[in-house]
């Protein structure tokens, strides 16, 4: 059998989503398209297959007989990175939020009194609960399909001196069903319409009034991250995998972002020190206008807290000040964090 001369780049792989319909099927029912996400790299996923390779039946060596594997019972998790083009944030946020598929309103809210989340093999309807992932491979039939997938963490981020400001994704997928490896069921046709001139948000976006954390406004910001965790748990194993998936654990939402020093922050420290217990210590939002709107990228949290503050030694003293968003109470319907696209 002859060698193969083929040979293929790495940015001839693709990676897209769908919104997923029933629970089980790769395939984006409902007339989901598959959207190609405008990604920097292809990291391999973790697929975290079961194997025992303990050396048993009285020898020293692992024999053919000692050898168990079994793809069921694995949880695979995969990371992507990028831009943060229209389609493919709407489809992380409500997935991350857990709002219902296709939210029009294009502000995506986690409430604080949010309750345990759940989704299941036999549920009436799976719509705005799942993700179909595939890895689009240049070679014909060898796509890695990932079904059932919920994202667990999700960041956002924006650096002034990195494309202007433009706004980037990190992701954190997983899934408790079985992995298709030799993906042949065809994806259809891949939306690939995010463009720079139509699909992509910036820093600039901003207005000095409305860069606010903690409540203090007209800051100058160099850069942040927003970090949205939250995870799953996977349970009630069957022969295709787990049937249930539950989100019962903490949601929590951080922001990290660099600012000039300056007479409008200078009060950070000793406002870090005299945070009052069991109180929020002001408004963290970063926005044009005073509320969140469909189109225009913008965080809120209408209560936080700072976690942290230090100073970032640079051409220009610069700090560091991260903040973290607080509930409203268990019977509040208040958002603990909003992120509009």
């Amino acid at each position: 059998m002859a060698i193969s001369t083929a040979s293929y780049s790495a940015s001839s792989f693709k990676v897209a989503i769908a919104e997923q319909d029933a629970f089980g099927t790769i395939e984006a029912a409902g007339g989901n398209a598959y959207h190609a996400l405008d990604v920097d790299s292809i990291s391999s996923p973790s697929l975290n297959i079961n194997q025992a390779l303990d050396v048993r039946s009285g020898s020293r060596v692992l024999q053919t007989t000692d050898f168990f594997t079994t793809k069921v019972g694995a949880v695979a998790e995969i990371s992507i990175s990028g831009t943060a083009t229209t389609n493919a944030l709407d489809m992380l946020l409500e997935n991350m939020m857990g709002e219902a598929e296709g939210s029009a309103s294009g502000v995506y809210s986690f409430l604080s009194n949010a309750s345990a989340q759940s989704v299941g093999s036999g549920a009436s309807s799976q719509a705005g609960t799942l993700l179909s992932l595939v890895i689009i491979s240049p070679i014909s039939a060898m796509d890695i399909g990932f079904k059932d997938c919920v994202v667990t963490a999700l960041s956002l981020s924006g650096d002034t001196g990195t494309e202007g400001g433009r706004i980037k994704f990190s992701a954190t997928l997983k899934s408790g069903s079985a992995v298709d490896a030799t993906q042949t069921t065809s994806v259809g046709a891949v939306d690939t319409a995010f463009t720079a001139a139509s699909e992509n948000y910036t820093m600039n976006s901003w207005v000095a009034g409305y860069r606010q954390l903690v409540g203090v406004a007209d800051l100058i910001m160099s850069n942040f991250t927003l970090n949205l965790t939250n995870d799953a748990t996977f349970v009630g194993l069957v022969s295709t995998g787990y049937e249930v998936i539950s989100r019962a654990d903490e949601f929590s939402a951080t922001l990290d972002a660099t600012i000039k020093y300056d007479d409008k922050c200078q009060a950070f420290f000793e406002n870090f020190q005299d945070q009052v217990t069991g109180a929020s210590e002001g408004a963290t939002l970063l926005n044009d206008d005073s509320s969140l709107t469909d189109g225009t990228f913008g965080i809120s949290m209408p209560a936080s807290v700072m976690t942290n503050v230090a100073y970032n030694e640079q051409a220009m003293m610069m700090l560091d000040v991260s903040v973290k968003a607080i509930g409203s109470g268990v019977a509040s319907s208040t958002a603990l964090v909003e992120v509009a696209c």
